[in-house]
């Protein structure tokens, strides 16, 4: 049984009903007794499975739709359809090479199938043969698409065509709807290819192809497929080294955050994590927001004063009203004066609310109790407090737009202007993000740049309206179908799989929430959220004893001939002649 037919059925490492017991059992010897640890020890994993959390989130942004690279996705029968354009591809390919395809395969099984193995995360069952053979194959194909961005890069779109056999799958101008999706699959990051493997292939198509080594060329595809999918517009490119790339991806990560260390001053804050399980991280400092509003009056800060040494108090009057008031001797006492009076005309309307007023007050700290209990079960995720582009533009605030990348997210005190770099949105854009930030999030030992600036354009972008401000400000350049799409663009792209300090983007985060809370209008919100919402609880107090008052009188007044002490009062001088 050879490789073909043990995997013709089958397209998932987890699921093989068809594998022979002998070739499994030999596969496993050779691993095992076999294996050499010093070929494979210093190779670190590189091309990872998408972590579920973000595989949830949108699975079509993380799957290969047309063409599969590597061993994650080849069997699929979605994308194996392309297995006839990718050996129409190699054989194409063969004639340029200055060795056969089978000595070019033969190369590669005897000195990088270990290392080709070790850069996946993931145990591949497959033979050394075939492992191989559906590397080179593939990377036949990978080359042949990528000389379209090399001719962009070198001005040759217009004197060279791409082969009739390829036509209507690559398009040199980039147009064709088949064209952007091999070019979103190149991106995905279980579609990967150790790039050690493709500047090899180079190697031996041409020992120097017009006096460019094999780096070199390949860097120039690299660059130009950048340039094709990067939404930001840098005047500058940096200088990536191809040996220092683990794939397409890591490279174009290391495109879109430059040496992120150096120029975004970045540092990476353990979490800090209280007693209770509570993330303490960009935590908002509630006792200096409180000291950007209005004061209270002096009667409210004299009850406050009084109320808290009552509180304090070991033996105070609060606890001691509590204990006479809803003690059980004295609450089964209370209970039939409490039916006779609320037999009466106007208590009757007035019992239900005086008896939740009471049974509220009653457990309040039952309610204490389970807010706190509550609180230890809070969700530790992160989310980025900001208020939106509307709310900001309200308050007051400007955006300006900047030609850069990340790096270049700055805001302005003075004039209270947030500069964000200039993103370009297409149909490639939130699979190029979505990513790039599933594959920051597997090797960053750091900080998650891209992740967190998604995180401030989410947190920044709530509604269209938010996304069309920003599109007529010139900071989103869209190419979608319109601005609700932008808006559901980020918002969609809110999860993260851990927690990071990015030090740059934090303190403008900090700098625009500071400078929110101190407008006028936000400190309007406040006061009455603190001190007129807040206080419903006092009120409803004021009013059932208002109202328990109003039933003492009539109480007495059914006793007693209220009109003869009224007739008994002095009169108020001219109301007589008033009334006349």
């Amino acid at each position: 049984m050879n490789a073909s037919s043990t995997f013709s059925n089958s397209y998932s490492f987890t699921n093989k009903p068809n594998i022979n017991d002998d070739e499994w059992v030999e596969s496993m010897r050779k691993s095992i007794v076999e294996h050499r640890d010093e070929e494979t020890g210093k190779v670190p994993v590189s091309i990872f499975t998408v972590p579920p959390v973000l595989l949830a989130t949108d699975p079509n942004s993380y799957t290969p739709q047309q063409v599969a690279l590597g061993p994650f996705h080849h069997w699929r029968p979605e994308v194996y359809d392309m297995q006839r354009y990718k050996l129409a591809a190699a054989r194409r390919t063969q004639k340029y090479m200055n060795v056969t395809f089978d000595r070019i395969v033969e190369i590669m099984k005897k000195n990088d199938e270990a290392r080709i193995r070790a850069s996946y995360h993931k145990f591949i069952d497959m033979s050394a043969d075939a492992l191989v053979w559906m590397m080179a194959v593939d990377m036949a194909f990978l080359l042949e698409f990528l000389v379209v961005y090399s001719m962009r890069e070198e001005g040759r779109t217009r004197d060279q065509e791409v082969t009739s056999d390829m036509s209507h799958l690559v398009d040199v101008k980039g147009k064709k709807l088949s064209h952007m999706t091999i070019l979103r699959d190149l991106v995905m990051m279980e579609n990967q290819i150790p790039l050690f493997l493709v500047k090899t292939m180079l190697e031996h198509q041409y020992k120097e192809i017009e006096n460019k080594s094999a780096g070199e060329t390949l860097k120039s595809m690299l660059i130009g497929l950048y340039r094709e999918l990067s939404p930001f517009q840098e005047p500058e490119l940096a200088d990536v080294s191809i040996d220092q790339c683990d794939h397409i991806l890591d490279f174009l990560y290391h495109m879109t955050v430059p040496n992120y260390k150096e120029h975004l001053h970045i540092y990476h804050n353990a979490i800090q994590i209280d007693r209770e399980g509570m993330i303490t991280e960009n935590k908002i400092d509630e006792d200096a927001e409180e000291k950007s509003f209005a004061k209270p009056s002096d009667l409210r800060r004299f009850a406050n004063f009084i109320w808290s040494i009552l509180s304090k108090s070991k033996a105070g009057m609060v606890k001691i009203f509590k204990k006479i008031i809803f003690g059980k001797p004295v609450t089964v006492m209370m209970k039939i004066p409490w039916k006779i009076l609320s037999s009466l005309p106007i208590l009757k309307l007035m019992k239900d609310p005086i008896e939740q007023m009471l049974e509220n007050f009653r457990g309040e700290e039952g309610e204490q109790q389970k807010d706190a209990a509550s609180e230890e079960k809070t969700p530790t995720v992160e989310e980025i407090k900001i208020p939106s582009v509307t709310d900001m533009v309200k308050a007051g605030f400007l955006f300006s737009p900047v030609n850069g990348g990340i790096s270049e997210i700055s805001f302005d005190v003075k004039t209270r202007t947030l500069c964000l770099p200039v993103v370009e949105l297409d149909v490639n854009t939130e699979v190029y993000l979505r990513n790039l930030v599933a594959y920051e999030a597997c090797v960053a030992a750091g900080p998650l740049v891209v992740a967190r600036y998604t995180e401030l354009m989410n947190g920044i972008i709530d509604t269209e309206e938010d996304a069309m401000y920003l599109r007529e400000r010139g900071i989103v350049v869209n190419h979608l179908k319109s601005d609700k799409e932008v808006a559901d663009l980020w918002n969609g792209m809110s999860k993260c799989v851990k927690l990071t300090k990015v030090e740059k983007m934090d303190k403008v985060i900090e700098d625009v929430n500071k400078m929110y809370r101190r407008t006028w209008r936000v400190k309007l919100s406040k006061f009455m959220k603190t001190y007129v919402f807040a206080s419903w609880k006092i009120l409803t107090l004021l009013a059932a004893l208002f109202m328990l008052f109003l039933t003492t009188v009539q109480a007495f007044c059914s006793v007693y001939s209220c009109a003869r002490v009224f007739k008994q009062l002095p009169e108020i001088p001219g109301s007589t002649e008033g009334g006349a």
